[in-house]
């Protein structure tokens, strides 16, 4: 008994060394990936903001629209985009009939 006991305890440390030199593999590699996933992190919570203030996209939308073609060119976009919008909900809605 105390013979398998010591192997066991042998086992156990030769895998509690194993497991800190993975540990420690493991930061090496991910301290390489910080910086590019701060940045997508940035991303996403930028993305965030702005599902959660669709008015302001709308407005910034507005204005890059105005700017271009006028009120009439906005009146006449935003009837498309509805038209287009219908349209589309219209064939999603038959689909999913079937």
């Amino acid at each position: 008994m105390n013979d398998k006991m010591l192997d066991i305890m042998q086992r156990r440390g030769e895998l509690c060394a194993r497991i800190s030199a993975q540990r420690g593999q493991l930061a090496q590699v991910s301290a390489r990936f910080e910086k590019p996933l701060a940045i997508v992190d940035q991303g996403v919570n930028g993305v965030r903001y702005l599902r959660r203030h669709p008015l302001l996209v709308a407005g910034v939308a507005a204005i890059f629209a105005i700017r271009r073609g006028g009120v009439v060119g906005l009146v006449k976009r935003g009837f498309k985009l509805w038209r287009a919008y219908r349209s589309l909900s219209s064939f999603a809605d038959k689909l999913n009939a079937k």
